[in-house]
């Protein structure tokens, strides 16, 4: 579960965060992404943040069930993009064969390495067989607050990719590369798209 300190940070940086996420170029992620899965379907955006992503799903012909824990995230996606984002967590997630796929775009980092498994399985369970999940994540080592107060996991490529394949999903791509965030710093990221076997 992601904690009231992270949550905090982000609602108080709310606005520095969407300055950012606008300032960003088209991701190629997002459009690989998209052009898995099936036209019309059901995406839940986990950690939606400003919900620009979730905008360009919607524009891309996609539902898009959009939920974020910052109350203030939920607020500003809702006033700039309309899209009915709802103030959620991973916790709440807890459907079974619901969504044609899972975007998680640098929002699972935020949950602590014991609980991380147990996200997975609830994502699994959560998407339709055949549906597609993307995951990304910052690369390292084991945890730690940034200087903004948000809480990180660290995993590496070898981990996360166990990880996945130990909830079920089955990797498809994986993506690597350098970004800098909120706080300043320059990291490296992982991206992995996978998908869960059809029946």
């Amino acid at each position: 579960m992601i904690d009231d300190e992270t949550i905090s940070a982000y609602n108080n940086q709310v606005e520095a965060y969407a300055d950012l996420a606008r300032q960003a170029s088209p991701d190629p992620l997002l459009v690989a992404f998209m052009a898995h899965v099936k036209l019309g379907g059901l995406i839940l955006d986990l950690g939606c943040g400003p919900a620009n992503e979730a905008a360009s799903m919607c524009r891309g012909g996609f539902t898009i069930d959009a939920i974020d824990a910052s109350p203030e995230m939920v607020r500003l996606a809702n006033e700039t993009h309309d899209i009915g984002a709802r103030l959620a967590t991973f916790d709440d997630i807890d459907g079974y064969d619901t969504y044609d796929g899972i975007w998680a775009n640098f929002s699972l980092l935020h949950a602590p390495s014991e609980d991380f498994p147990r996200h997975l399985a609830a994502l699994y369970r959560a998407l339709k067989p055949g549906g597609h999940f993307h995951i990304a994540m910052k690369l390292g080592t084991a945890s730690a607050r940034d200087s903004l107060g948000r809480h990180y996991t660290y995993y590496s490529q070898s981990e996360l990719s166990d990880l996945l394949t130990r909830a079920g999903f089955v990797i498809d791509d994986a993506t690597t590369g350098e970004i800098m965030g909120l706080a300043g710093g320059i990291e490296p990221w992982i991206a992995l798209r996978a998908h869960k076997q059809a029946v």
